[in-house]
């Protein structure tokens, strides 16, 4: 195999965003994994590869990736949403009501908010949830 260089990463990353953007998650995470492999300390690709292994049902290896993320980037919000929807996912529900309400408490944007259960629930007949109201 040729000798991988920088400028050869950064194709691999920009073709492994197309690749997820054209729902082929796999082939994305083949990609991704030379890169990460060369650049452990890359965030941006390893967040990259943990939207990968989400969307191709990995959920493990997602739950790792987002994590590593969050120690070197603790306010990142949009790593803590995702994480928070992996482990929704995994049927860890009480974890990820953790990481939606830190991703709220972040940046609130409206799907934040809403997976944080701090906008009114429209199944519970208007009544907001959260912890005023006895919800976790």
């Amino acid at each position: 195999m040729p000798e991988r260089s920088p400028e050869t990463h950064v194709i691999d990353y920009r073709a492994a965003e197309q690749l997820l953007d054209a729902r082929d998650p796999r082939g994305a995470i083949r990609l991704l994994d030379s890169v990460i492999s060369a650049h452990p300390e890359n965030t941006a690709a390893r967040l990259l590869r943990a939207r990968a292994f989400f969307l191709s049902a990995q959920l493990r290896p997602a739950e790792l990736e987002f994590q590593i993320v969050l120690e070197r980037e603790p306010d990142n919000a949009f790593a803590h949403f995702a994480l928070g929807r992996t482990l929704e996912r995994a049927s860890r529900p009480d974890e990820a009501l953790r990481h939606f309400r830190l991703a709220a408490a972040l940046e609130p944007r409206p799907e934040f908010i809403e997976a944080a259960r701090f906008a009114p629930d429209r199944g519970n007949g208007g009544r907001a949830t959260g912890p005023e109201n006895g919800a976790p």
